[in-house]
C-alpha cells in the first residue's frame, strides 16, 4: 500500500469505528435487535457494571438488550467526544466516547444516566466491529416531575403485566 492508502484507510477505519459507537445508541434506543446483533464481533464482552450487569457473546447481549428494555422502555442515547485510536496494525482500535442517555425507567420513572465507554475493535474479514465495551458509570439519577409536553413519548408509559 501507498502512503496515501494507509492514510485513506485509517480514515475510513476511523470513520467505520465512529458509526458502530452510533449504531449502539441507535440500535438500542429503536430496540434494534439486527442492528445491535450487527455491530459486534463473535466472542464480545459487553461489561456494563453495577447495576446493569456484565454480558459475553452476541446472544448475551442481546439477552442484555431485552433485559435493559423491559426495565427502561424509552432511551435515548447521546454518545459525544470519540477518541479513537487505531492500533500499528490497523486492524485493532480503541476508542473512548461520553455518555449521556435519559431513560424512562419503570419503576422510577425518567432517570438520568451518564458515563463513560472504553472499547475495543477489530477489522475481521474486511468488517469493523465491537470486541469489548466497557461502561463507567458516573451517575444514574431519577428526575422527578420531569414529564414531556409534546412528542412521541407524551402518552403514558404502559409496561406489560404491570
Amino acid at each position: 500500500m501507498t502512503d496515501i492508502d494507509l492514510r485513506l484507510d485509517r480514515l475510513e477505519s476511523t470513520l467505520a469505528v465512529h458509526r458502530l459507537i452510533a449504531e449502539y445508541a441507535h440500535a438500542f434506543d429503536s430496540q434494534d435487535v439486527d442492528l445491535l446483533r450487527s455491530i459486534w464481533h463473535d466472542g464480545a464482552e459487553l461489561r456494563l457494571g453495577e447495576p446493569f450487569g456484565d454480558f459475553a457473546g452476541v446472544d448475551g447481549i442481546v439477552e442484555a438488550a431485552h433485559l435493559l428494555w423491559s426495565q427502561s422502555p424509552r432511551m435515548h442515547h447521546w454518545m459525544s467526544n470519540v477518541v479513537v485510536d487505531l492500533g500499528a496494525d490497523g486492524d485493532t482500535g480503541t476508542a473512548v466516547s461520553a455518555l449521556d442517555c435519559l431513560v424512562t425507567n419503570v419503576e422510577l420513572g425518567p432517570t438520568q444516566v451518564g458515563g463513560v465507554y472504553r472499547d475495543r475493535f477489530e477489522r475481521r474479514d474486511g468488517r469493523w466491529g465491537l470486541t469489548e465495551r466497557v461502561f463507567d458509570l458516573h451517575y444514574f439519577t431519577p428526575i422527578p416531575n420531569w414529564t414531556p409536553a409534546h412528542g412521541s413519548e407524551t402518552a403514558p408509559l404502559v409496561v406489560p403485566g404491570r
